[in-house]
This record gives structure tokens, C-alpha cells and sequence, in this order.
């Protein structure tokens, strides 16, 4: 670890970014030249918009302020005043999809699962069935609550049967493994800077269908967080944005749109994640450790482990013994169920999760 980067972040973002994407930092951009828009935020926009999918027709918004200022920038923009929005929720994302939707004054209805289970297939489908006022669904991609991912590719034909606007949080997915929103019939997908892309915080995206960025007109419940006007200024003005657009933090993200391509595109990052995910779980299991999040639903991004049964462990004893030898993991988010979270995104390698397993090994203090 060198004396700037004390310890490794193993945490779902913000994550360490490698020393080449903080570098860019240090200069200076001006918010409506054409050096920074054209050469800076255009490019962003229209590389997204390809990883996102090859189908003609879909456009990138950039949104200033963390990613749920984005998650609220779409559902307060895109759900008319006499529409209904259905939230899948297993988690704390889920749930705060909900709150803002109803702080809004949006008619709001909730399909709730187990945050170690997702909302089955029969069951979004009865629902809809049911409840046929529903004009929008919004499920979280990556519940990163626990790490489960939940099966968008087995929500996505009910969803267009049922002729529903589709809005996907893919905050800590997307980047880190394939996602084609055409095929998939996303409708908007929303994502951040400070994530599997392996930017900073500042800012997050929404990547979506233009037809539906044209039906927002006029319907944002909030002046700052206008979807459409959002995205036609950046249409107009060819890459400006409305408002102080956080420069340094955009173009440090260009920089790392740079080097996952470098790397080989987000098939390349996800085996690297995966792999990550596969070495983690392999040593923390022979270390006694049993996951939260069953195999077949775990995502590779972050998982959580249940706590030792042990009247020895402490949480916070155990985070400052890994800080001192220089990692940073995340305590639990799940409610009835006592655990901790280890991330395995960012500029992470499996000889880093080696180390983490090495340190955790060697201060086995609560067996």
C-alpha cells in the first residue's frame, strides 16, 4: 500500500480506483467548452449507450449527485400522474425505490420477497394479472443489501407480455457483467460513476429508450432532478449539461471507460470479478465461514457471510484488525440476520483477495 492509498477498499462503492483514474483529476475543466463537452461528456454518453446495447434508438443521460439521485430522477420523471408503479423488493434498494416513488405522491405497490430470496416469476405474473392499473415496474438488478441477483432475464418476457414500462436499478451490476437492455426490453437502466465502470463519486447515468425520454416531457415532480430536460439540454447542446456539472469526476470517468476496454470490455471484468467472488468464498468457507446468499443467487459484486457463531466475535474488533493490515470491508444490512459484507469490485485482483484471506487467517481470534 503506498502512504495516498492506506488501505484497499472492499466495499460495493465507492472502490478503489486504480492511480491512473485519480490522476486525471488534477486538471482543470471548464463546464461549457466545447474541449470538455464534445471531448469529454459526448463521448461518455455514446460509449455507454453501446455497452448497454447495439440496438438503435437508445440515449445516456448524465445526472449529477449520487446514483439514487438518478434511481429518483427516473421514477419522478418517467410515471405519470395517473400511473401506478410496482417495486420488486428483497432489500434495502428496493425499499428505498418505494419510499421515494411514494414521497413523490406516487401510487405505489410493493411485491415483496425475503432479502435472501427474489420475487418468483408465478408471482410478478399473478400480480400483474391482478393488478392491471400497474404501469411501470422497477426491480433492483443487484440487491447489494445482500449480493443476490435477482433473474431480470426471467422477468424480462413477463414484463413485456404484460406491456409494462420497465425501470432497472443495475447500480452495482452494470459494467461488471453483460446487460442488453433491447433484447431484455429495459426501458431505463440506471447505473453510477462510482461503481463497476470503476469511476469516483459525483454523478450517475440513465441509460434509455428515447421514445420513453420523449414521454417524460413535462411530467418531473422536481426542477433539479427533470429527466427530459436533463437530457434534451445534452441532446441540444451536444454534451452540456443543465447545471455546475462535476468535471473532474466525469472526465475521471472517461478514463476508466478507457481502461475497461483496455481490459477487454465487461466480459473481461466480470470473469475478473468472478474470479474474485470464486477465490473469496473458496478461502473464507475453509476458514469456517458459511455465505448468506445461496450459490445459484449470488452475485458477483459483494457478498455477505454469516457471523461466527461465536461468543468471541465482534464485528467492529474485526473490521479494525483487517484495517490495520490494510483493507476496508462493509458490516451487514440484513435485518433478522447477523452478518458482514465483503466487496470484490474495483481495482481489485485475486491476489488481493488471497491477502485479505492470508490476514483473516492469521487473526482468527474468535474460533
Amino acid at each position: 500500500m503506498d502512504s495516498n492509498n492506506p488501505y484497499l477498499l472492499l466495499t460495493p462503492g465507492p472502490l478503489s480506483t486504480t492511480a491512473s483514474v485519480k490522476q486525471t483529476m488534477l486538471r482543470d475543466w471548464c463546464t461549457w467548452d466545447e474541449d470538455y463537452n464534445l471531448g469529454v461528456v459526448q463521448p461518455i454518453r455514446n460509449t455507454l449507450t453501446k455497452l448497454a446495447t447495439a440496438a438503435a434508438g437508445y440515449s445516456t443521460v448524465l445526472m449529477q449527485g449520487s446514483g439514487s439521485f438518478s434511481v429518483e430522477s427516473v421514477i419522478g420523471s418517467c410515471v405519470p400522474k395517473q400511473g401506478q408503479l410496482l417495486v420488486l423488493v428483497n432489500g434495502a434498494y428496493g425499499e428505498r425505490i418505494a419510499t421515494m416513488a411514494r414521497q413523490l405522491n406516487i401510487d405505489t405497490l410493493c411485491l415483496v420477497a425475503s432479502e435472501t430470496q427474489s420475487v418468483s416469476t408465478r408471482e410478478l405474473n399473478e400480480f400483474l394479472k391482478l393488478n392491471q392499473n400497474i404501469t411501470h415496474v422497477a426491480t433492483v438488478h443487484c440487491e447489494t443489501t445482500t449480493g443476490i441477483l435477482n433473474p431480470i432475464e426471467q422477468y424480462a418476457p413477463i414484463i413485456k407480455q404484460h406491456q409494462k414500462v420497465w425501470i432497472v436499478d443495475a447500480m452495482s451490476s452494470f459494467g461488471g457483467m453483460p446487460i442488453d437492455m433491447d433484447a431484455l426490453g429495459i426501458h431505463f437502466l440506471i447505473s453510477s460513476a462510482n461503481k463497476c465502470i470503476q469511476g469516483v463519486p459525483g454523478f450517475g447515468f440513465i441509460i434509455a429508450k428515447e421514445s420513453e425520454l420523449e414521454n417524460c416531457k413535462g411530467l418531473a415532480r422536481s426542477h433539479s432532478l427533470d429527466l427530459y430536460d436533463q437530457w434534451h439540454t445534452m441532446e441540444q447542446g451536444q454534451g452540456k449539461w443543465r447545471f455546475t456539472s462535476p468535471t473532474h469526476v466525469v472526465r475521471a470517468f472517461q478514463k476508466a471507460l478507457e481502461e475497461l476496454a483496455q481490459e477487454g470490455g465487461i466480459n473481461a471484468r466480470h470473469a475478473r470479478y468472478q474470479k474474485n467472488h470464486d477465490v473469496l468464498v473458496n478461502g473464507m468457507t475453509e476458514l469456517g465461514f458459511r455465505c448468506v446468499i445461496e450459490q445459484d443467487k449470488q452475485s458477483p459484486f459483494i457478498t455477505t457471510f454469516h457471523t461466527p457463531d461465536s461468543e468471541t466475535f465482534d464485528f467492529k474488533t474485526f473490521y479494525t484488525c483487517l484495517k490495520k493490515y490494510g483493507f476496508v470491508i462493509y458490516p451487514g444490512k440484513v435485518a433478522q440476520t447477523p452478518c458482514f459484507r465483503i466487496g470484490h469490485i474495483g481495482d481489485v485482483q485475486p491476489a488481493d483477495i488471497e491477502a485479505l484471506l492470508n490476514a483473516i487467517s492469521n487473526n482468527r481470534y474468535w474460533v
